[in-house]
């Protein structure tokens, strides 16, 4: 049994780990993978944008690795090229961070479809539990893991104008409790993190109108809209060895938003 004067700040390094994080050149994605990078640790990202280099440029002034590959995670095959790709470069599999996400709002619940919701499951869920059954390839053998799903306030909310959403981000949080409670016997740790509402480009037009961005405020304790940086935190920890014996749980990232 380890002793608490054991305890040191080096637990949430991530130096000589490698990471993946899907979707990780844009918006929140970008938080999570420059975070991984200022702990230490290489990342590798799929992604179907194109940043101009942005954030290749921003992990490797951190002086650690990073790569980005034009990647579909829905098609088949490709997340398991994925997680071989990343083994390839760096070495390893350590960290994966199922990021990449859609949201199709449709005002008309009538005119929300099949086709809305076959889009939505697909990248929102499928491709996580397919990019996290590939990973677990490798960080079962190694004996150590760290997957992290991100979820949504509306994992615990209905999701006005988008059935899909919310139905993918609730199955995304069954799911990590799932995959928890198969891989944490080889020590790899499945968890979450449920961001709030963050001012990103996705949502400057939310923000820009008044109504709706006070609305959202009076919500929110905090009083403010979450800063990018509010997220790094949870990741490196969640990321880490610190994080050691937390397993099936989500970190809600809100300000505040759900209790009030």
């Amino acid at each position: 049994m380890a002793n608490i004067s054991d305890f040191s700040l080096e637990l949430f390094s991530l130096k000589g780990k490698n990471g993946i994080v899907t979707g990780g050149n844009t918006g929140l994605g970008q938080a999570f993978s420059l975070a991984l990078a200022k702990a230490g640790a290489n990342v590798f990202i799929p992604t179907v944008m194109d940043d101009g280099g942005e954030t290749r440029a921003l992990i490797e002034e951190t002086g650690a690795r990073g790569v980005l590959t034009q990647a579909d995670i829905t098609e088949d095959g490709v997340p398991g090229r994925v997680v071989a790709a990343c083994a390839d470069a760096f070495g390893s599999v350590d960290i994966l961070i199922n990021c990449a996400g859609i949201c199709i709002n449709v005002q008309d619940v009538t005119q929300f479809g099949r086709a809305q919701w076959d889009a939505m499951i697909r990248v929102n869920l499928t491709a996580a539990f397919e990019m996290s059954h590939e990973a677990a390839k490798l960080m079962i053998p190694q004996r150590s893991g760290k997957i992290i799903n991100i979820c949504s306030l509306f994992s615990f909310l209905g999701g006005q104008w988008s059935p899909a959403y919310a139905s993918s981000k609730h199955g995304l949080t069954g799911f990590t409790k799932a995959y928890c409670d198969e891989l944490a016997q080889y020590n790899i740790q499945v968890n979450a993190i449920a961001p709030g509402y963050f001012a990103t480009k996705l949502t400057e037009k939310t923000r820009s109108n008044p109504e709706i961005n006070q609305r959202i405020l009076d919500h929110i304790p905090a009083n403010r809209w979450g800063d990018l940086m509010d997220l790094m935190g949870a990741t490196v920890f969640l990321a880490s060895r610190a994080s050691d014996y937390v397993n099936g749980q989500m970190i809600v990232v809100d300000g505040g938003y759900l209790v009030r």
